[in-house]
């Protein structure tokens, strides 16, 4: 198992459709690390950690979204942050 650590940024109509609430579901349903969090900006940020193939899966899944999200792209890179352990949503900045 290769444990991996990525960061997000979502855009799109992603923010008053249950987008954060959503993504903390999928991650957690994962066993995943990290947070979630709005942007001011109107994107959605993560940071999201662990075994490389569920964290794929994720990202896969974010590109679709819940059901009133319109995903327009889905921004990755390797973060060096290493997030704690569980998945939470933190405040807008």
């Amino acid at each position: 198992m290769t444990t991996i650590v990525t960061h997000l940024r979502i855009r799109g109509r992603v923010q008053g459709v249950g987008y954060r609430a959503w993504f903390m579901y999928q991650a957690e349903a994962r066993g995943l690390s990290g947070w979630v969090r709005n942007r001011v900006d109107g994107s959605v940020e993560a940071l999201v950690a662990g075994d490389a193939e569920r964290v794929s899966s994720l990202i896969e899944a974010a590109h679709e979204g819940p059901r009133w999200s319109r995903v327009e792209s889905v921004d990755r890179e390797e973060a060096l942050e290493f997030p704690d352990a569980g998945f939470r949503v933190e405040g807008t900045i």
